[in-house]
């Protein structure tokens, strides 16, 4: 069995309809500086360490990788989820994506959450994964095999808890939610 973690990544300086790829608020750093002393204490050394591409994943990411010393690999399997609109409509198409089905979703759609599987079922050893609210939402739902795109609203900086075992991934345990708007 292998374990996996995946982590959202902390506050963003900006909201994502103002910015495609916003640093982390100086909210956030804090928040990924708290994540990574409390993975410290739960990873085990030979961990590998992933994030998506996107600036506020890195940077949630480093927070751990520095203590760690270890290097981060960026894998675009991990970034949000990909908008078929003009930024200035994102806020709208993710507000009306949400609130639907798996099989209401385009093929781009489906292809977003099968690379995320992939990558996590590609996985050799203990790894954390640091990416975005509805990277987790995908994998929840590819778990518990529920077509709602919305499965939870996991805080930023949370840690979920995976494994994986005979290809086969397994939630153990959610992390921390939230109360307020996806950024």
């Amino acid at each position: 069995m292998t374990d996996i973690g995946i982590v959202r990544h902390g506050g963003a300086a900006a909201s994502w309809e103002a910015d495609p790829d916003p640093a982390l608020s100086e909210l956030g750093r804090s928040q990924a500086e708290v994540t990574s002393d409390a993975l410290l204490e739960r990873l085990p050394d030979d961990v590998s360490i992933i994030s998506s591409p996107l600036r506020r994943a890195q940077e949630t990411a480093e927070a751990l990788a520095t203590k760690m010393q270890k290097p981060v690999a960026i894998d675009s399997r991990f970034s949000e989820v990909r908008s078929p609109v003009p930024l200035s409509e994102r806020k709208n198409w993710l507000r009306t994506f949400m609130q639907q089905d798996w099989t209401q979703q385009t093929e781009d759609l489906w292809d977003w959450r099968n690379d995320i599987v992939a990558g996590l079922t590609a996985c050799q050893g203990p790894t954390v994964v640091f990416c975005h609210f509805l990277v987790i939402n995908a994998v929840v739902a590819h778990i518990s095999g529920s077509n709602k795109v919305l499965q939870c609203w996991p805080a930023n900086a949370s840690f979920h808890h995976f494994s994986l075992d005979a290809g086969k991934l397994s939630l153990l345990e959610l992390g921390q939610q939230m109360d307020s708007a996806v950024n």
